[in-house]
């Protein structure tokens, strides 16, 4: 009786074990343990710095949103709890800078990632006599600084000193970018766009390189267009390098400050986080109630990053033990 029943068990047991030696992963040969190793060796002095002047401000941030305390009045300085949070979340202002900044980010991004994949398709393409020079024009706007770049962009959509309105005969010679919120932001996202579309290129054009030939010409010999090809083959095996595009953008556009503040200063709605924070503490200098806008905007920052890289679901250590 009691070996009958035991054989079932022992059954069910054997296949739920395969089916879990199924799930793991290869062990790592010796040559991929080591490359692991020589990566941390080669990383470590950088993360360290990088953790030595990064850390002590976070914290130092965080325990200051902790205080009611104003840089005009430093005996008054009490402690307050996440009382500056909660008068931060009950703010209407807050609410429509966050989503002017998530407006910025999501538009800015997107557009981005599809004009950055026409350019690498257009440097991957090109003839190798000219790579060299189609690269380097591609880059001038990102080598531009930011500052220069947004004063450009403002003087040229400026109602006084603009070239703009008389450039294009839907708009008035008369009207005004900046003077109210829709055209304005319009005027900031296409600066961010302009300036920072050539490094999505780049990072696409890694991708396109890591694309094996083999794949998408057996695809177009099985009678795949090139719609196909590019859905089926070319974007699947770009999943990695479109991830850290989309990462990296979306961290660096959710931070925007420069473009706001030298065309519109957050006038008439434009107004973002940053700004806000910078606003709150080096203009009002209150100290508490930055510092807790500068958490929220780092906690909005992290959030971003975890979201990317589990949406996108990338095994970047897949290759390892091969």
């Amino acid at each position: 009786m009691s070996e009958t029943a035991a054989a079932p068990r022992t059954g069910t047991d054997g296949a739920s074990g395969r089916r879990r030696a199924t799930r793991q992963k290869p062990p790592l040969s010796d040559r991929a343990r080591a490359e692991r190793r020589l990566g941390i060796l080669l990383a470590a002095p950088a993360f360290v710095v990088m953790l030595a002047v990064t850390v002590y401000p976070i914290l130092q941030a965080f325990f200051d949103s902790l205080f009611s305390y104003r840089l005009t009045a430093p005996d008054q300085r009490s402690f307050v709890g996440l009382a500056n949070y909660g008068v931060l979340f009950t703010d209407p202002v807050f609410w429509r800078d966050l989503g002017v900044t998530v407006l910025i980010t999501v538009v800015t991004v997107a557009i981005e990632l599809v004009l950055g994949f026409a350019l690498a398709l257009v440097m991957h393409n090109a003839v190798k006599s000219l790579r060299g020079l189609l690269r380097t024009a591609i880059l001038v706007p990102y080598g531009t600084i930011t500052v220069v770049s947004a004063f450009a962009w403002f003087f040229a959509f400026d109602i006084n000193t603009g070239f703009v309105n008389a450039w294009l005969p839907v708009v008035e010679d008369s009207f005004n970018w900046f003077g109210s919120a829709a055209p304005a932001l319009t005027v900031i996202m296409l600066s961010e766009i302009w300036k920072t579309t050539p490094f999505i290129s780049l990072l696409l054009l890694s991708g396109l390189a890591q694309v094996p030939g083999e794949l998408t010409e057996a695809a177009r010999v099985d009678g795949g267009t090139r719609a196909e090809v590019m859905r089926r083959v070319v974007l699947p095996n770009m999943k990695a390098a479109i991830m850290v595009a989309v990462l990296f953008r979306a961290l660096d556009a959710f931070r925007i400050f420069d473009n706001v503040f030298i065309m519109t200063n957050g006038a008439y709605g434009t107004e973002v986080l940053s700004l806000l924070a910078y606003r709150t503490s080096i203009g009002r200098l209150e100290i508490g109630m930055g510092s807790a806008i500068s958490v929220v905007l780092f906690l909005c920052v992290i959030g971003i990053a975890i979201g990317a890289i589990k949406g996108f679901k990338v095994d970047l250590a897949s290759g390892e033990g091969r």
